[in-house]
């Protein structure tokens, strides 16, 4: 994508306005917020391509073209799968919505204009097998290995998505008294609290790193709360939480494509074999629709499928 593209202050005075009712109304995480900042000035860009100046002057052909651009990588909009298109022009489509309902545009051009509807990504989770090879790879007689294992156990044991974890202070691991209970408050989108039971095997190994891990990265810092620190004694940051999966997952043999999300799918996922409710999971992960919960019965429905064909005597004949 060119970068000798100039966009009028006008255009931007506007995305910008919008970003800050994203951030103050409605609470977006600063990660969130950068991903629509990202999807926006592409669409600036295309704007300022086609010579429009004045928010009152996009029109829906202006939004079919962008449309087009995305899809086809015209207008150096560059090489988009169809999730990240969609992604992208919902952006845009907010941006009009919001200008229209402030009385900033008499009229809403993205009123009618859709998307092409996608396949439904199914999420991709490991094993128990691979969890476990996963797990209890970190060694456990380091400060590090403590704490890596630490987190990977709680971002299984929990859904958690990793910005939770490491935004996550050590006061958010929380002791019931009454039952012998530890339970994780996590802070999903829109800070939205919501308490997460901790699995024994979790909470033993996060446990272990508090006692014999976390002193010795926090020697080194100035008294972070946070639960996971780094080897300078501050927080852990995000793209360091991903490294220490990777490299786990390389140590353990683990050919399937891991990110970051991979122990919240597997989490979900074998929470819908073992027989939970859909909408306990729902809860558990911070999913404000059941909907978007949904998508792991498709994938827990898709193995009972195999597991029929290849096992019931009159499956197949």
């Amino acid at each position: 994508m060119t970068d000798n593209i100039t966009i009028p202050e006008a255009l931007q005075h506007h995305v910008t306005t919008y970003l800050n009712h994203l951030m103050i109304e409605r609470g977006l995480s600063d990660n969130t917020l950068a991903a629509y900042r990202r999807d926006l000035q592409r669409y600036l860009r295309y704007l300022a391509q086609e010579r429009v100046d004045d928010v009152t002057t996009i029109t829906a052909h202006h939004l079919a073209g962008f449309l087009q651009a995305l899809s086809s990588g015209s207008h150096n909009m560059g090489n988009l799968a169809q999730s990240s298109v969609n992604r992208v022009f919902i952006a845009a489509r907010g941006w009009h919505r919001f200008m229209f309902l402030e009385n900033t545009t008499s009229t809403n051009p993205a009123a009618e204009i859709k998307p092409p509807k996608t396949g439904q990504q199914l999420p991709e989770g490991l094993s128990i097998d691979e969890i476990t090879r996963l797990l209890d790879t970190p060694p456990i007689d380091t400060a590090q290995g403590l704490r890596d294992r630490a987190m990977m156990e709680l971002l299984y044991a929990t859904g958690a998505r990793i910005t939770e974890a490491i935004d996550l202070d050590v006061d958010d691991i929380v002791h019931l008294d009454d039952d012998d209970t530890t339970v994780v408050r996590l802070f999903g989108k829109g800070s939205k609290e919501r308490i997460v039971p901790l699995g024994s095997y979790a909470q033993r190994a996060v446990d272990a790193y508090l006692v014999r891990g976390r002193p010795k990265h926090a020697a080194g810092g100035k008294g972070s709360p946070a639960l996971f620190l780094n080897r300078f004694g501050g927080r852990l940051s995000r793209q360091t939480g991903w490294n220490v999966l990777k490299q786990a997952a390389e140590d353990a043999e683990i050919t399937a494509e891991i990110s970051p999300h991979t122990l919240r799918h597997s989490f979900a996922t074998h929470l819908l074999q073992g027989g939970a409710d859909v909408r306990v999971v729902q809860e558990l992960l911070g999913h404000a629709s059941v909907t978007t919960t949904q998508i792991y019965t498709q994938v827990t429905a898709d193995t009972l499928r195999e597991v029929f064909a290849y096992a019931h005597p009159r499956a197949q004949g």
